[in-house]
Formats: structure tokens, C-alpha cells, sequence
């Protein structure tokens, strides 16, 4: 069987409501193809967002009052349909929206096997930046026996077709972070890979490796 392919969509910096709206339009068309019978354009979408705080269907302790806290930071804030709790994302931190179809691809049949894939494919890129990291009981990834995470990840999926994903921490402002319980954890910490290794490590650094580690893990080919 020929590798699935998935096409690179680079959006630059973007808001997280403008990144958003492209989303469920490759999806929509995704989920025409599939019911026309026609092959999926599956897509990779990777975004560096404006400032921005999210929360997941999970999330239901954030009023308008701590909304507004955050706000007068400069973040924006958005309620969305993935999974999980409250993040962060913004400048320095590389997010990967994988729009496609779980059946295209043998390794991600399920939700489960998708996030598993997910999680590896982060763990893979790190690894070559010489970061050693971890899955743990909470979804995401994290620093090898230390309770820090270096990316979070939150998706949806219907009818099999998935969109948001995940958040790698590259050389991201941590101290947005300290204003929330990111993800719901209370007593654990955040990282980025630059603080990890000291120096700067900036998304354009990370970008053609995790493509590499994507098409390794998901077995697949990613046009660029």
C-alpha cells in the first residue's frame, strides 16, 4: 500500500480565531470528499498564534470576570470544541493542526491510537534536540521523570475527521502560563525546549524536524 500523503499548510502568525475558521473549512471539504467517495486532502496545518488563552468542552470554572482577567493581559479568549482544559498559546510556540481522516492513515485508526501517534511524534522531535521526554498519565508531553510539560495537545474529531492538535513549545514566554493552572494540572509546571537547552530554539528550527518526525510516526508523506 502507497504511504498516505498530507499536504504542509504554513499559515504564519495568525489568531487563533482566523487559524480556526481555515480549519473547519479543510475539514468541511474533507468530510465532502469522503461522502462523494473522492481520495481525502488531508492537511497539516502549522500556526504560530497571536496571544491567546483556550479552553476546551471540559472547561465550565471560567466566568466572564476571570475571562476578563485574562484579557487585560493583551491574550484573547476563546471557548473551543477540542478536549482538554485551559492553555495558552502565542509567539515562540509551534501549533500543529492535522486536518484528516484517521482511516488514511494504518497507525491511527482510533482516537486513542491518533492522540498516542500525537504524542510520539513530539516526543521523536524533541529527542533530536537532545530533550528527553515522556507520556504520562495526562494527555500531552512532559520532561523525563519531572512533572514539566513541553506541549499540551487538545483535538476533535467527527466522523473521523480530526482538527485542532498540538502545541510544542519552542522558545514561548513561559510567564503567560503562570496566570492559569494550564491544563487543569495544579503543582506542575510548563517548559520549552530553549529553556531546556539554554539557547534559543526558535520555530523554524523545530518546523522541518517534526515534519520528519510526523511522516516517520504516521507513516505517511507530508508535501511541503
Amino acid at each position: 500500500m502507497d504511504s498516505p500523503c498530507i499536504k504542509l499548510l504554513r499559515l504564519g502568525r495568525k489568531s487563533y480565531t482566523d487559524a480556526l475558521r481555515i480549519q473547519d473549512q479543510i475539514a468541511s471539504k474533507l468530510k465532502s470528499q469522503l461522502e462523494s467517495k473522492s481520495k481525502p486532502d488531508n492537511t497539516l496545518i502549522f500556526v504560530e498564534h497571536e496571544p491567546v488563552y483556550t479552553i476546551g468542552i471540559r472547561t465550565s470554572n471560567y466566568d466572564v470576570k476571570q475571562q476578563q482577567q485574562l484579557e487585560k493581559l493583551g491574550a484573547s479568549f476563546v471557548r473551543s470544541d477540542r478536549g482538554g482544559l485551559i492553555t495558552f498559546h502565542g509567539p515562540g510556540q509551534l501549533v500543529v493542526y492535522p486536518i484528516i481522516h484517521l482511516h488514511s492513515f494504518q497507525v491511527a485508526r482510533t482516537v486513542r491510537s491518533y492522540v498516542y501517534q500525537l504524542e510520539q511524534s513530539i516526543i521523536n522531535t524533541c529527542r533530536k534536540f537532545g530533550v528527553e521526554t515522556e507520556r504520562t498519565a495526562d494527555t500531552g508531553v512532559w520532561l523525563k521523570g519531572r512533572d514539566f510539560k513541553i506541549a499540551a495537545i487538545g483535538i476533535h474529531c467527527s466522523r473521523y475527521v480530526t482538527t485542532h492538535g498540538l502545541a510544542l513549545n519552542c522558545d514561548t514566554d513561559l510567564t503567560w502560563f503562570e496566570h492559569i493552572v494550564p491544563c487543569g494540572l495544579a503543582g506542575k509546571g510548563v517548559t520549552s525546549l530553549s529553556r531546556e537547552l539554554g539557547a534559543k530554539v526558535s520555530i523554524g528550527d523545530v518546523e522541518p524536524v517534526y515534519v520528519e518526525a510526523f511522516e516517520q510516526v504516521f507513516r505517511c508523506r507530508v508535501e511541503k
